[in-house]
């Protein structure tokens, strides 16, 4: 794996700004798979879908839950583009040859059917969050929103993009930047 660009925020997270303008991405947390001269691909990993489990998604692609007491893998909603297809954010301990994209060294993802088959069976990766959809900018995009104040960028720690506590993950986020969040404005500022 070549070292990242520092131009570019692969492996980071997105944190929304208030006041961003955009309701979809209120308080939102997203880590970055892909960013490049093309454009960035990421995934909110803190808004759960609840009406949807994956023991039901399972189901919905006969695919048999193998392992009695199968961990809870949480269905997030991962972003405003193409909703039906299913991206599995991961721990790097887990590799489909040909498929995984190793982001960083502590996270991968993978948007195939046999990385959910794998989890079924209890042969998947340590910690996972699948999410329907993504979010996604063209080139410079994104660049510009950051610049007009739309989002901050962290470190992305795996306790916090798979910790349980999805309501919590904007604060956590912010607080990783030592930033309070109820000091945070929806107005920014030039100099």
């Amino acid at each position: 794996m070549r070292a990242p660009d520092p131009h570019f925020l692969v492996g980071q997270l997105l944190i929304a700004m208030p006041g961003m303008g955009d309701q979809r991405f209120e308080r939102t947390v997203i880590f970055l798979c892909a960013h490049s001269v093309e454009g960035a691909m990421g995934l909110i990993v803190n808004k759960p879908a609840p009406e949807l489990r994956f023991a039901d998604l399972l189901e919905q692609l006969k695919i048999p839950a193998g392992v009695s007491g199968m961990p809870e893998t949480r269905v997030h909603f991962g972003g405003p583009v193409e909703h039906g297809r299913g991206f599995v954010l991961h721990s790097a301990d887990y590799d489909i040859d040909g498929a995984s994209l190793k982001v960083s060294p502590d996270f991968a993802m993978t948007a195939t059917v046999e990385v959910l088959r794998d989890i079924a069976k209890g042969a998947g990766p340590e910690r996972a969050l699948l999410a329907l959809g993504y979010s996604g900018w063209g080139p410079g995009q994104l660049e510009s929103e950051i610049q007009a104040n739309g989002w901050l960028t962290a470190a992305a720690e795996p306790d916090l993009v798979f910790g349980q506590r999805d309501a919590r993950k904007w604060e956590a986020a912010l607080r990783s930047l030592s930033i309070d969040p109820r000091l945070l404005s929806a107005e920014g500022g030039r100099a």
